[in-house]
């Protein structure tokens, strides 16, 4: 889908020369050519855990410890780096273009601020999926809503960055603020250290309120669609509408079921 580019949504905004030289036109094009390639990669993690997990159940299980420290640990650094350079670019749309324009505008993929970290939030779903192999070689609980979670999101991440989808960019923000913190917890209970209760619990609800941002995002795509400025196939509002509802009311579960449930609410009294 051609777009065009409102100029005035590109001021500079302080960018360094590594990410003013990132050819993003490469990058669309390498994404346009290889994002189904997506499905296969999700059948192949599919396919993997799972044997793994099967292969784990008689073995004992690996420790890892300064391997998932060291993997949490960066995820999290770039995680902080990338919601700070893609929030510089929402939040000039946002101050100075309003609302709307910072859900429309695709300036957020081509902006020299933001245009590799868009690229890399697309890439890093791809990297991500490296968690579920910490959880079934050290042989832990794996729970639908984690796999389900990584197996799609690299497919709507990907298909999402090719076709520069609107609200990608409040995505990337949002998620990239709450992984930060969670990778931070990944390292923290990785190093060993026990986390309070109510932390884990605004991490949960943090996750919650990120799903029902997208979703709004989407119904509200949904009546712009036909705006110039804003333009939206089916695709690009059922499928974020879609996996983001279905998460939401999977975070909503997990959090009723790990902390409010009458057997969770004895161990807090």
């Amino acid at each position: 889908m051609d777009v065009n580019i409102d100029p005035s949504h590109m001021q500079p905004l302080g960018e360094y020369d590594f990410e003013k030289n990132f050819n993003h036109l490469a990058a669309r094009k390498w994404m346009e050519e290889n994002w189904q390639k997506s499905f296969i990669i999700s059948i192949i993690y599919f396919i993997l855990i799972f044997g793994i997990q099967h292969f784990m159940k008689e073995r004992r299980a690996f420790n890892l410890r300064a391997p998932l420290v060291l993997w949490s640990f960066s995820l999290t650094v770039f995680s902080i780096i990338a919601s700070y350079r893609v929030w510089k670019q929402m939040a000039f749309l946002l101050l100075n273009k309003g609302f709307k324009q910072s859900v429309c505008s695709r300036s957020i993929f081509v902006h020299p601020v933001s245009k590799l970290w868009m690229y890399l939030f697309a890439l890093s779903k791809f990297v991500e999926m490296g968690d579920t192999l910490f959880i079934v070689l050290r042989k832990k609980k794996l729970i639908f809503l984690h796999w389900y979670h990584h197996f799609l999101t690299m497919i709507i991440s990907w298909y999402g960055y090719q076709v520069m989808m609107t609200g990608m960019g409040w995505n990337a923000a949002l998620n990239l603020s709450i992984h930060s913190v969670v990778y931070s917890y990944y390292t923290v209970t990785a190093m060993g250290f026990r986390v309070p209760r109510p932390i884990m619990m605004l991490i949960t609800t943090s996750q919650i309120v990120q799903m029902s941002g997208f979703v709004i995002i989407s119904i509200i795509s949904f009546f712009w669609k036909n705006d110039k400025s804003c333009q939206s196939t089916w695709p690009m509002i059922l499928l974020p509408f879609f996996f983001c509802s279905t998460l939401l009311a999977l975070f909503y579960n997990f959090f009723m079921k790990t902390y409010l449930s009458s057997t969770q609410k004895s161990k807090w009294n």
